[in-house]
């Protein structure tokens, strides 16, 4: 639609920052570009952007243009997948945003079944913390959010929740690795390494400390499970994670994960959720369903 074009492009400058750098990315000149800007700005008698040394920043009207601008985008999106549907065939594209938990095992296999299903669709994955998942939705760069505790907020709807435990993980080497469960001493016993503040099973384990007193004695702090992981395999100490992101048993021969009681660690829950207010494409409205299915099914039986 070519009433959007404009829309599209003032889009790419916004998330830039740079008027050069999107002319790049959309494939014509700077000065067009700008040209174009001006001629939008002339039409509604404000400046879209702040222009800077290095690059440009939206104006207050342009904060409420960029609104309107990726709401349009968005809904012509969910539109052309609904024609799309009108023929039986499915297509469209989906942006998720998810917690690095979600990745391995239970995202994989979600998006491999639904692409089994419907080969027409594409997916985008990103990795967020619990802070950052209502931005990824408010700026319409996800349609949906994989969250284990997020932030709270009222542009954030959930529309599927579902309760996890937190496990220690550990070399079987380890001494506590004989123990079938761990309380709250055990954890204050030996070295761990921490999530980044921004994760949400750090978030939980610094209210129980808060609540129970002590502290954990944090060797390392790693915002990659994959470092954490590997690193359990080179000295004697513990780090954590949800239920979900931990292998089937038959794969976990370099570590090994023991539950934690409940009294010394409560579990959190996992959100599903969408930008408060939004219809999705036909595609990730689909997705978001199987999803929710796949894990009311794994943990609410």
């Amino acid at each position: 639609m070519k009433h959007l074009q404009g829309l599209k492009y003032i889009d790419t400058v916004a998330r830039i920052g740079s008027i050069r750098k999107a002319a790049e990315t959309l494939a014509i000149t700077s000065t067009a570009l700008n040209r174009r800007i001006l001629a939008m700005e002339d039409e509604l008698g404000v400046a879209i952007f702040e222009r800077l040394p290095r690059g440009v920043r939206l104006s207050a009207a342009g904060e409420l243009l960029i609104h309107h601008a990726r709401t349009q985008l968005a809904d012509m999106e969910r539109l052309r997948s609904q024609i799309a549907d009108l023929s039986g065939v499915r297509r469209g594209h989906v942006s998720i945003v998810c917690g690095q938990a979600l990745l391995p095992y239970f995202m994989v296999n979600q998006i491999a079944l639904y692409r089994k299903h419907h080969p027409g669709v594409t997916f985008s994955v990103m990795v967020c913390d619990r802070d950052e998942a209502v931005d990824f939705l408010t700026a319409y760069d996800a349609d949906i959010a994989v969250v284990f505790e997020p932030m709270r907020s009222p542009d954030f709807q959930p529309v599927g929740v579902v309760p996890q435990s937190i496990r220690a993980l550990m070399s079987p080497k380890h001494a506590l690795a004989i123990k079938k469960s761990l309380g709250w001493s055990d954890l204050l016993s030996t070295p761990v390494i921490l999530p980044t503040r921004a994760n949400g099973v750090r978030h939980l384990l610094e209210e129980a400390v808060s609540r129970k007193g002590g502290e954990l004695q944090p060797q390392i702090e790693s915002d990659s499970f994959d470092f954490i992981r590997n690193y359990l395999m080179n000295e004697e100490c513990i780090s954590f994670q949800i239920d979900i992101g931990l292998p089937s048993d038959e794969k976990m021969a370099n570590f090994v994960s023991r539950e934690i009681d409940q009294a010394a660690m409560p579990g959190g829950h996992l959100f599903v959720g969408q930008l408060n207010g939004r219809v999705l494409p036909t595609a990730a409205a689909l997705f978001s369903n199987e999803i929710v299915k796949a894990l009311e099914n794994r943990y609410n039986e």
